[in-house]
């Protein structure tokens, strides 16, 4: 193992070539590298070592990472012309990965291995040797898998100290697993190397994330290292995400604790709770036709604005959490912290919110390892001065009426959950930390677990239901089985037998599926041979749901982009577009149906903008004439 020389002040690199040259050195060769997940890592380090590695076969290179951050590829030529000015606005400045581009060509070197255990959704679904490499585990398994890799070195983007500050760095946006390895180090549990890259460009965030200089051994400082943080920008929400939503706003109560992902259905969560506080007659005005007028699920729905106020307890820290501070929802403190998370990627919202948040509000802002975030047993130490708050019996007494909440793919009848990977052994994503925080709704006495999803997905037209009766894998275990909700509805499985639950689901499932699935349950004699849906649960139709929307009369008050967009005016009317025309995709009759649609349609002054901005405002060729028409299909139903 390397030895330390944390003791000292930390030596300052202004070269990255010739950082390399020492940790290659002081390793003898053998570099086994923990690169947080996301945005934490130090982009040019991994590839200035990436880059030795290839031009010398006897040094051993190994990467324990997670969420590789890739600028986004068109799939299509109007994706093409839409995401090339976004692109080039949010992303040609963050630094391509360059393992990342190996492993898309599948040709990594042989003394080269990189294991990630959580994937950019959908991003390597077609990369067998990514695939291949993939790592299976829980998030807060992997400072243990690390251990025993015997990792011994971690490259991370740090933010410099400030003026009130000195001295010290901030692991920002990624304390999650970094800050144990530094706390272990410190002890000298475990020896490695600690590495920092500084980027002025990440904000300086509390908590654990807060290091001294001497947690580092070395930094890497030079304004040609500073780059642009990666800022993916936000997708429309839907009719269908806000049903979901407005329902899921309702189920949490004021005074408790509160965990949100990302996502156009997390957006459509926060702006229901935001609409909950500061237009309580509007937000039970939406809610109530979703709940179809039957009785409320008995103990479930909360209706009323936040007089205590919520604790935020996240995984991953989305903008959602920022405007709910902002607006005063978020302001039950714990520890002092009004939000506890363990990452962060963030659109270019996140920055605006969290430089408008006055200074005690951004104080309360604090980034934990996912040790405290994630379980309920003890991760102390913590803090300096607060040895208490990483203990069981501290975080149990903290997290009262928690409502963890989390996406799915799909949900089978009897309660099983898909959340990150195909019944072909592909993985689309990872396990991250759905398990641990379903575990947790179960080990605190009233707390729930929320799993979200469209009831149906829609490609090349055809419509499947999310909803199935099995499927060949599975994330969550049934007996895990507690809330799910659609748009369609909430049903409440904890404690139900297998006949409820089958129940349950299939009148929140999309009317079109009922039957279907209500004579596969009864074939397996898991639903009693005169089991009817009930007439009630029979409307279950995308129709119903964006009537009733309308129907409220508050409709202006689901914007399409509730928590801002990092795109501009023009480019969300064309983020819409595109996202209507997405399910149309690979069914050619359908898409010709569009385009007659927008032929015969003349160019209104709302469209034209979009036109512009996708280069068909006069279209040269037949098939822009095409792109056209079916631009003006949607734009026009904007």
């Amino acid at each position: 193992m390397p030895a330390s020389n944390r003791h000292l002040g930390p030596e300052v690199f202004e070269g990255c070539e010739a950082l390399a040259d020492t940790l290659i050195d002081r390793l003898e060769k053998r570099l086994v590298v923990g690169l947080p997940l996301g945005l934490g890592k130090a982009n040019h380090l991994i590839n200035a070592l990436y880059r030795r590695a290839c031009a010398d076969p006897s040094i051993e290179l190994t990467i324990f990472t997670a969420l590789t951050l890739e600028a986004p590829t068109a799939g299509s030529e109007l994706q093409r012309r839409f995401l090339g000015p976004v692109s080039e606005r949010l992303f040609d400045g963050y630094p391509a990965l360059d393992y990342a581009s190996a492993l898309r060509r599948g040709n990594l070197p042989s003394n080269i291995t990189v294991r990630d255990f959580y994937f950019q959704a959908g991003a390597w679904l077609s990369s067998p040797l990514a695939q291949q490499n993939y790592t299976s585990i829980n998030y807060t398994q992997a400072l243990d898998a690390l251990l025993r890799a015997d990792v011994n070195l971690i490259l991370q983007l740090v933010a410099p100290p400030g003026a009130d500050n000195a001295g010290r760095y901030s692991l920002s946006c990624n304390p999650d697993i970094s800050a144990e390895l530094l706390d272990r180090r410190r002890s000298d549990q475990i020896s490695l190397i600690s590495v920092g890259q500084i980027n002025s460009n990440l904000p300086f965030l509390g908590g654990e994330a807060d290091r001294p200089e001497s947690d580092f051994d070395y930094l890497l400082q030079h304004p040609q290292y500073e780059f642009p943080l990666f800022t993916p920008p936000h997708k429309p929400v839907s009719s269908t995400d806000y049903a979901i939503g407005l329902q899921v706003a309702g189920l949490v109560p004021d005074g408790g604790t509160l965990q949100i992902g990302i996502g156009s259905i997390g957006d459509a969560i926060a702006h229901g709770l935001l609409l909950r506080q500061s237009h309580n007659d509007e937000y039970r005005q939406l809610l109530k036709p979703l709940l179809k007028g039957q009785n409320e699920p008995e103990g479930l729905l909360h209706w009323d604005r936040f007089d205590k106020g919520l604790y935020g307890l996240t995984e991953m820290l989305v903008e959602g959490f920022l405007a709910l501070i902002k607006a005063g929802v978020i302001s039950r403190r714990v520890g002092g912290a009004l939000v506890h998370g363990a990452f962060y990627v963030g659109s270019p919202v996140f920055y605006q919110l969290l430089a408008e948040l006055p200074p005690e509000a951004r104080e309360g802002i604090a980034m934990m390892p996912v040790s405290f975030t994630n379980e309920l047993y003890d991760s102390t130490p913590l803090r300096p001065g607060d040895s208490t708050l990483g203990l069981e019996a501290e975080k149990r007494s903290a997290r009262t009426g928690a409502r963890f909440i989390n996406s799915a793919m799909m949900v089978t009848l009897t309660g099983a959950v898909v959340s990150d990977g195909l019944e072909d052994g592909r993985v689309v994503s990872g396990v991250g930390g759905q398990y641990n925080f379903v575990a947790q709704a179960f080990a605190l006495p009233d707390a729930r677990a929320i799993i979200t999803l469209p009831a149906t997905r829609t490609k090349a037209s055809k419509v499947h239901s999310n909803i199935v009766w099995q499927y060949g894998h599975t994330t969550l275990p049934r007996h895990l089985r507690d809330i799910v909700v659609t748009e369609y509805g909430i049903a409440d499985l904890r404690d139900k037998s297998d006949a409820e639950v089958i129940a349950e689901l299939i009148k929140i499932a999309d009317s079109r599926f009922q039957d279907e699935l209500a004579q596969k349950a009864k074939a397996a004699g898991k639903l009693p041979r005169d089991y009817q849906v009930p007439s009630a649960w029979r409307n279950n139709t995308p129709e119903r749901i964006r009537s009733a929307l309308k129907r409220s009369g508050h409709e202006a008050l689901l914007p399409a982009f509730p928590l801002g967009s990092g795109l501009t005016e023009t480019e969300e009317q064309v983020a819409q577009a595109l996202a209507k025309l997405a399910p149309q995709v690979g069914n050619w009759p359908g898409l010709m149906r569009l385009a007659l649609t927008g032929l015969r349609r003349p160019v209104s002054e709302p469209m034209r903008a979009g036109l512009e901005r996708m280069a068909l405002r006069r279209p040269r060729s037949l098939k822009e004439r095409f792109y056209q028409a079916l631009l003006k299909a949607t734009l026009d139903d904007i």
